[in-house]
C-alpha cells in the first residue's frame, strides 16, 4: 500500500525500538497517561449522567413538572377549589408534551403515631389518575388503589413508616395545625385517624415527606366542599422544557397561577448541574497533562534526530514535509492512547458495577449495599471526550515538529 513518504517515517519512528530508554519511557507513559484520562472520563461523566438520571426518575418522577392552580381565594390565603378541574384537565391533556394531567389537594400536616411525632405535606389524590405515577410501580405494601376501597386510608412512605413505628393496618394521626375547631375544650387542631392501606419505597426525600389520602377524605380533613380539588399537575415528556411549555398553555392567568418544579427543586438540578461541569473539567485537565507530555517525548526524539532530519533535508524533503513526520509520529501516540481509554471506559462502564460486587466494594456507603451505581452511558459523551483528547494531542504535536522543521541541515551535518 503506497504511503506519503512523512507520514510512512513517521510511522517508523513511533514504532522504532532504537530510542534511548529515557524517551522510550517517556513516551509510554504519555500514553498510558492519555489511556487512564480518557478511561476515567467516561466512567466518571457515566456515573453523573447516572445520577442526574436517577435524580429525574425518582423527584421528578413524583414533583409535578408544572402545577396549575387556583388564585388564593382570600386574605386568609386559603385555597379555593377548582370546580370545573375537568374541563381544564381535558384542555391541557391536548396541548403539545404533555403526558398526563392528574388532579390533587395539598395542605401542611402533622402525623402522629404512638412513638413519634412529625411533620409532612399531605397530598388528597384520586388513584384512578395516577396509575403512572411512580409511586404506583413502587408500591412494597398495599396499593394506592386502596384509597378509594376503604375510608380514611392513607398510603406513607416506608422511610416515614420505620420512622413512625407503623406497619401496614395499623392508625396514625393527621393533624393540621393551621386549621382549627372549636370544641367544648376549647379551641384544637383539626384532626383525624387514618389507617395504613400501603407503604411506597422511591428511594428519595419523598419517602419521609409525602402521604397520600383520598381526595375525598382530605377534602373533609381540610374542611372543604365536594372532592377538594384545587390544584392540576402536568406531566411532560421532557421536564427540562417545563418553563417554555408552561408560557404557552392556554390558561387565563387572571384566574389560575402557574408553578413549575424549577421554583422548588431547581437549585438541586443546578447544583448536581455544576458538579458535573467541574467533574469534566478537572478530569479534562488530567487528559490535557497527559497529552502534553507528547511535548516532551517528541522534543527528546526531535533531539536525538537531528542528523537524519538533517540528511532528509539534504536528500529534498521541505520543511512542511519534516513538520508532517513529526505530527505522525506524535498523533500515533496520541491515537493509541486515546482509542485504548475508550475501549477501556467503555469496558469499565459496563462492568464496574460487577467489578464493585466482586471486590465487596460499596461506594454508596453500609445503607446502600444492596443498590448499585447508577450508569448512564451516551456514546454523544463518547464522542465528545474522543475529538477533544486528540485535539490536545494534535496542538501537543506542533511545537516539537515546528522546532524539527527549523533545524538547519549544514549546521547539524558539520557536527556529525
Amino acid at each position: 500500500m503506497f504511503l506519503p513518504v512523512s507520514f510512512f517515517i513517521g510511522l517508523r519512528y513511533s514504532r522504532s525500538q532504537s530510542r534511548t530508554g529515557f524517551v522510550s519511557f517517556i513516551t509510554f507513559f504519555s500514553i498510558a497517561g492519555i489511556l487512564l484520562g480518557v478511561a476515567s472520563l467516561i466512567t466518571v461523566v457515566s456515573v453523573m449522567n447516572g445520577f442526574e438520571g436517577e435524580l429525574k426518575k425518582r423527584i421528578l418522577g413524583i414533583v409535578p413538572h408544572v402545577v396549575v392552580s387556583q388564585k388564593l381565594a382570600d386574605r386568609s390565603n386559603r385555597q379555593k377549589n377548582m370546580n370545573d378541574w375537568q374541563i381544564q384537565r381535558e384542555l391541557l391533556l391536548q396541548q403539545p408534551h404533555v403526558n398526563y394531567v392528574t388532579p390533587f389537594l395539598e395542605s401542611e400536616a402533622l402525623i402522629q403515631s404512638v412513638t413519634q411525632l412529625k411533620g409532612i405535606m399531605l397530598q388528597g389524590i384520586i388513584p384512578e389518575y395516577e396509575q403512572h405515577n411512580i409511586i404506583n410501580s413502587h408500591m412494597i405494601a398495599g396499593s394506592l388503589s386502596s384509597l378509594s376501597e376503604s375510608a380514611y386510608a392513607v398510603v406513607i412512605g416506608q422511610a416515614l413508616a420505620r420512622s413512625l413505628d407503623v406497619r401496614l393496618g395499623e392508625t396514625i394521626r393527621l393533624v393540621l395545625p393551621n386549621q382549627t375547631v372549636f370544641t367544648p375544650m376549647g379551641r384544637i387542631p383539626v384532626q383525624r385517624t387514618f389507617t395504613v392501606a400501603g407503604i411506597f419505597n422511591v428511594g428519595s426525600q419523598v419517602d419521609d415527606l409525602m402521604v397520600y389520602v383520598h381526595s375525598r377524605y382530605g377534602a373533609k380533613l381540610i374542611r372543604q366542599k365536594g372532592d377538594g380539588i384545587s390544584h392540576l399537575r402536568l406531566y411532560l415528556d421532557d421536564a427540562f422544557n417545563a418553563k417554555q411549555v408552561a408560557q404557552q398553555l392556554p390558561i387565563d392567568k387572571t384566574k389560575f397561577q402557574l408553578t413549575t418544579w424549577n421554583e422548588s427543586q431547581g437549585t438541586l438540578f443546578s447544583a448536581v448541574k455544576m458538579e458535573k461541569n467541574m467533574m469534566w473539567l478537572m478530569l479534562s485537565l488530567i487528559v490535557a497533562v497527559a497529552a502534553f507530555n507528547i511535548v516532551s517525548a517528541l522534543v527528546m526524539v526531535v533531539i536525538e534526530k537531528q542528523g537524519e532530519i538533517g540528511i532528509l533535508q539534504t536528500l529534498g524533503m521541505d520543511r512542511m514535509g519534516i513538520l508532517k513526520i513529526f505530527i505522525t509520529q506524535g498523533m500515533f501516540n496520541g491515537i493509541f492512547g486515546v482509542l485504548l481509554g475508550a475501549i477501556l471506559g467503555v469496558l469499565l462502564t459496563l462492568n464496574l458495577n460487577d467489578l464493585l460486587s466482586f471486590f465487596g466494594i460499596s461506594i454508596l456507603g453500609a445503607g446502600y449495599g444492596d443498590q448499585n451505581l447508577p450508569m448512564q452511558l451516551e456514546m454523544s459523551n463518547v464522542v465528545v471526550i474522543i475529538l477533544s483528547a486528540l485535539a490536545m494531542s494534535f496542538v501537543a504535536t506542533l511545537y516539537p515538529a515546528y522546532r524539527a522543521s527549523t533545524t538547519q541541515p549544514a549546521e547539524v551535518l558539520r557536527n556529525e
